[in-house]
């Protein structure tokens, strides 16, 4: 039963009443919950992060399950298809979020602009309400992505979009949320229940949606051609069992772990589009197993973090090999020279870091738009078990909290 600002509920032994804050009663209607007990129990493992991490195969098909139809070379997104032609004629997407779900923005800004050709700019919601923003009701749409769909920031971000008169969508995972119910129109993320505090799980699925708007919005505008969206959803649909291969390959990661688990600094690299996926990496270090860690663009080395560079600081370089694999090699070089450790996440059947890096861990090959849904997941079990040989509290680290309700 989802509560409005200003009602309250009380709940006694035989039944329950639901009032305004002042005393007049309510009517509510009851909404049933779709989850069961085995998928908020541990399921076998020792903590909730490590059954959400092995899940991710799982809640990435989820995300696509009756949207991404490869045969039929279309993205389906029901919750969209009122809003679809205010969407498509959109010259501006603002995209307005927190923590985890901010980094998934940042792929969306690179998915939608380079598939799509829209303007996206992303923005903290905690400083989008307060900044007076200039927003266009005739060009602009706010997209907001929350996995609880109770952060308050970014509510407030959708009241703001309203209040100026701009389409306000809602990529959430929680059903009923009030972002959820708040939006003008949205996209569930069908991730399942997310126990662990550091989000791992909906970080996957809020990218895998987010590509899907950005094939979506590229085909209605016609920068995809039919067979464009053809490669890219056949492309899209294999990620869930590629995850999975990832999964099954995490003993090196353990090994690494091992050696990196005393280290008190972090820094991680990355450029385009895996450029989010070092920040996400960083943020998941500091979480759990309170390292310190820095994400960068790895260009942005040289202004700066490479003062920083020694034997005691591992540096973690996502270097695909895309357009800029020949620009993070350099990079690479440079860290090494400075008698730096690097960890490299790149893509299977690449050897050419094996003599520059102390560990390698291979993901398998995928379109470059869609690789920060594997880049990323070493990258969550890097930060797993190395808080967990520190012995820290996984699931519930220090001063945090799931949901951010307050200012």
């Amino acid at each position: 039963m989802y509560l409005s600002d200003g009602e309250m509920a009380v709940i006694r032994r035989d039944g329950y009443e639901v009032s305004e804050i002042e005393g007049a009663p309510v009517s509510k209607e009851v909404h049933e919950l779709e989850w069961d007990l085995e998928e908020i129990a541990k399921g076998g493992y020792d903590h909730f992060m490590l059954k959400e991490i092995m899940e991710q195969p799982e809640s990435v098909a989820n995300a696509m399950r009756g949207r991404v139809r490869p045969g039929e070379g279309r993205i389906k997104l029901g919750g969209l298809e009122e809003v679809l032609p205010r969407l498509t004629a959109a010259e501006r997407i603002v995209i307005c979020a927190c923590g985890t779900s901010w980094h998934a923005g940042l792929v969306g800004e690179y998915l939608i602009e380079r598939l799509a050709r829209v303007n996206v700019e992303v923005e903290y919601a905690s400083e989008f309400r307060y900044r007076n923003p200039v927003l266009d009701p005739d060009r602009d749409v706010v997209v907001v992505i929350s996995q609880s769909g109770e952060t308050a920031d970014t509510l407030a971000a959708v009241r703001q979009a309203q209040e100026s008169g701009v389409l306000a969508i809602g990529l959430v995972n929680a059903v009923g949320s009030t972002i959820a119910r708040e939006t003008d129109a949205g996209v569930y993320l069908h991730a399942g229940p997310e126990i662990g505090v550091a989000s791992t799980k909906a970080f996957t699925a809020q990218v895998a949606v987010l590509a899907q708007i950005a094939l979506l919005l590229g085909h209605e505008r016609g920068v995809l051609s039919d067979d464009d969206l053809e490669t890219h959803t056949e492309a899209l649909s294999k990620i869930p069992q590629q995850i999975a291969t990832v999964l099954e390959d995490a003993e090196v990661i353990e090994r690494m772990a091992r050696d990196y688990r005393f280290a008190s600094n972090f820094l991680y690299l990355g450029r385009g589009v895996n450029y989010p996926v070092a920040l996400e990496g960083a943020l998941k270090l500091k979480e759990i197993s309170y390292i310190h860690a820095e994400g960068y663009p790895a260009a942005e080395m040289k202004h700066g973090p490479i003062a920083l560079i020694d034997q005691f600081m591992p540096t973690v370089f996502i270097a695909t090999r895309d357009a800029t694999y020949d620009k993070i090699i350099s990079n690479v070089e440079e860290v090494v020279a400075r008698g730096g450790n690097v960890i490299a996440i790149t893509d299977e059947g690449n050897d050419g870091l094996d003599e520059l890096a102390e560990y390698v861990v291979e993901v398998p090959k995928t379109l470059d738009a869609f690789e920060p849904l594997l880049t990323v997941v070493p990258l969550q079990l890097l930060s797993y078990h190395i808080a967990v040989m520190r012995g820290c509290n996984v699931d519930q680290p220090r001063n945090l909290a799931k949901s951010v309700t307050v200012e």
